[in-house]
């Protein structure tokens, strides 16, 4: 290779290598990049909750860390007759004294409920308040099936 090629193309490398981290850069986020919400670790939930798709982990972590909101939305997928009284509840059926989880497996098959808590996260992402998220779900849901909340 001559002198006069390297110098050509050591420009273009350069150039190359910082295109290429600029693709990167503006690339899809990760989920982890994709909110500022409070998120509870995947570490401590059931193998059936870490093997399911990301929407659904994201779901069942989201649930688990903002039961304030969650608890005052409903579900439309027809759970009322299972006892479930929230969006909540699709996700968890109890925490004991301890705070430890009792986790609910429904809404690993059941996208209204991970589509509702989807909804849910990205109406607080827009700074929506719980009685407006509450209003959407109502409005969006409510053809699919009655309301879960008493």
């Amino acid at each position: 290779m001559t002198n006069t090629t390297r110098r050509l193309l050591n420009p273009l490398l350069i150039l190359l290598v910082a295109f290429s981290g600029l693709l990167t850069a503006c690339g899809a986020k990760t989920s982890e990049d994709n909110h500022d919400l409070a998120m509870a670790s995947l570490e401590d939930m059931p193998a059936e909750v870490k093997s399911a798709p990301v929407a659904v982990q994201e779901a069942y972590k989201f649930n688990i860390a903002n039961p304030d909101v969650m608890t005052q939305i409903p579900c439309y997928c027809g759970c009322g007759a299972m006892g479930h009284t929230s969006n909540y509840s699709c996700y968890v059926s109890a925490v004991d004294t301890d705070g430890k989880v009792k986790y609910d497996t429904h809404a690993l098959g059941c996208s209204i409920c991970v589509d509702i808590t989807q909804d849910a996260m990205r109406l607080l992402q827009q700074g929506k308040t719980t009685p407006e998220i509450k209003a959407y779900v109502d409005q969006t849901y409510a053809q699919y099936g009655p309301s879960n909340m008493p």
